[in-house]
C-alpha cells in the first residue's frame, strides 16, 4: 500500500463530520465565500500534526499529490511535511521545496494554509536572496499569492529585518480584501513589538488610507490612550 492510501486511511478513521461542518463554516467554505467549494473530514490538529511526523519522509512528488487534494486536512498534512523536510534539508533540497510550493500556490487556498507554511518556507529560502518574487506575488490577482508574499516576511521580521515588509505593506493598502488587510496589520503589528518607532513611522504616514481593519491589528498592542488616537485620527 502506497503512502497516500495509508495516510488516506488514516484521515478517514479519524473523519469528524460533526467538526467537518464547523470547520466549513470556520473557514468560509459557503458559496461565494473565500474558501468556497472547500472539503473538510474534521481532523484535529492533533490528528494532522502525528500524521505529518508519521510520514515526515514520504517523497515531494507524493507531497506534492497530497496538496492537490480536494480535502483541506490532506494540504494541510501535505504542507507541515513540507515545513518539516525544509528545516532539515540542504540547499538543492530547500530549492526543490520551495519551487514545488510556487507551483501549487493555488492549492495553498486558505488563510491557516498560508500562515502554517510561507513564513517557514519561502521567508527562510529567501533570507540571503533577491526577494523580488515576494512583490511580484502581492501584485498578484490570486488572494492566496498576495497572502504568501506579506506573510513570507514573518520570518525576516524575526531577523530584525523591516524593510521587505514595510514595501509590501505600503503596497497592498489599497487591497480590497479583508485577509489581506488582517495578515497586513498582523505583520505591522509585529514590527511594532521589536520597534515601536518604525512602525509608527509607518502608520503615521499612511493610518489615514489604511483600512480600518488593517488598522486595529496593527495598533493591538499600542497603550489604549495611542489606540484611540489613532483610531478617531488625533496623531
Amino acid at each position: 500500500m502506497s503512502n497516500i492510501s495509508e495516510i488516506k486511511i488514516i484521515i478517514k478513521t479519524k473523519a469528524d463530520p460533526q467538526k467537518a461542518v464547523a470547520s466549513k463554516r470556520y473557514f468560509k467554505c459557503g458559496k461565494g465565500e473565500y474558501g468556497e467549494g472547500d472539503q473538510f473530514t474534521g481532523l484535529t490538529l492533533i490528528d494532522v500534526r502525528e500524521i505529518a511526523k508519521q510520514y515526515k519522509n514520504i517523497s515531494l512528488k507524493e507531497i506534492e499529490i497530497i496538496l492537490k487534494s480536494k480535502i483541506h486536512e490532506e494540504r494541510t498534512i501535505a504542507l507541515a511535511i513540507l515545513v518539516e523536510q525544509f528545516k532539515k534539508a540542504k540547499e538543492k533540497q530547500r530549492t526543490a521545496i520551495y519551487k514545488l510550493y510556487l507551483k501549487n500556490t493555488r492549492f495553498i487556498n486558505n488563510w491557516d494554509l498560508v500562515d502554517i507554511s510561507a513564513p517557514k518556507i519561502i521567508g527562510p529560502y529567501l533570507e540571503n536572496k533577491n526577494r523580488n518574487i515576494l512583490y511580484k506575488l502581492a501584485k498578484s490577482k490570486l488572494l492566496w499569492e498576495r497572502r504568501i508574499a506579506i506573510m513570507s516576511t514573518f520570518h525576516f521580521i524575526k531577523l530584525k529585518q523591516y524593510s521587505d515588509t514595510l514595501k509590501l505593506a505600503e503596497i497592498l493598502l489599497k487591497d480590497k480584501h479583508d485577509l489581506i488587510h488582517k495578515a497586513t496589520g498582523w505583520m505591522l503589528m509585529e514590527i511594532g513589538k521589536q520597534n515601536r518607532g518604525v512602525e509608527e513611522k509607518f502608520l503615521q504616514k499612511y493610518y489615514q488610507q489604511m483600512p480600518r481593519t488593517m488598522l486595529r491589528y496593527a495598533i493591538e498592542k499600542f497603550p489604549e490612550t495611542l489606540r484611540q488616537q489613532y483610531i478617531l485620527g488625533q496623531i
